[in-house]
């Protein structure tokens, strides 16, 4: 993992020479900089997972009429599922991998912003904090990322189907921004503003992707 944070802080340090180059020396524009770059990077898988989300809200009747009409044979609702997702080319793992995928970003970023000085110190502020390797002391950071995961949730779960697993989503809509929110508390600033430029990127991502006609609907399935 070590080298992981070295390349991360390898990275911020290039981004801020480039902030230097342009004019606005700044660790704040580097961590938005390497935050957008690797949106761009994980855009193709991120579009992959969202549009297979939003086909999953549309089959929901049809899943949960297999599920009642096999509901004393687990094997062939299992199987009546498969065939169910492959038609409406639906991974219901999907939304895992690019949560999988970030983790190790979170936690070298963690990482560094703990562990190398970002010189010289002044350049490290960021409006109201003097330090982005501190927790933000007004709590402000926090909130905006409690919010921005709020809002990033909202706009995914939009249209979701009623029922059981709707009121798991909601669960999940209200606790997890609180949590996370939360336990940014004790986080370096730095942390926080990439969480919050993250969601705010994924939130906009999302958004458009649900304007756009579901593949469903459009006859796009099974790869006709």
């Amino acid at each position: 993992m070590q080298w992981l944070v070295d390349g991360i802080n390898a990275i911020i340090t290039v981004l801020y020479n480039f902030t230097q180059t342009i004019g606005f020396p700044s660790y704040a524009l580097a961590i938005i900089i390497l935050t957008i770059l690797l949106k761009i990077v994980l855009y193709p898988l991120s579009v992959k997972q969202m549009k297979s989300a939003k086909n999953m809200q549309a089959i929901q009747p049809k899943v949960q009429e297999i599920q009642k009409k096999y509901k004393n044979n687990k094997e062939k609702m299992n199987k009546a599922l498969v065939e169910l997702y492959q038609q409406y080319d639906v991974n219901p793992a999907a939304g895992c991998l690019p949560i999988l995928i970030q983790m190790p970003i979170l936690i070298g970023l963690f990482q560094a912003l703990r562990d190398y000085s970002f010189e010289p110190v002044e350049h490290a502020a960021f409006l109201w904090i003097s330090n982005l390797q501190q927790p933000d002391p007004f709590y402000i950071l926090p909130v905006l990322v409690g919010v921005a995961t709020f809002v990033q949730s909202k706009i995914t779960m939009a249209g979701s189907s009623t029922g059981a697993n709707n009121s798991t989503n909601m669960m999940l809509l209200y606790f997890m921004p609180l949590f996370i929110g939360y336990i940014s508390i004790k986080f370096p600033a730095g942390l926080c503003l990439y969480w919050v430029v993250f969601n705010v990127l994924s939130a906009l991502q999302q958004y458009l992707i649900n304007k756009k006609p579901l593949a469903v609907e459009k006859g796009e399935v099974g790869g006709k």
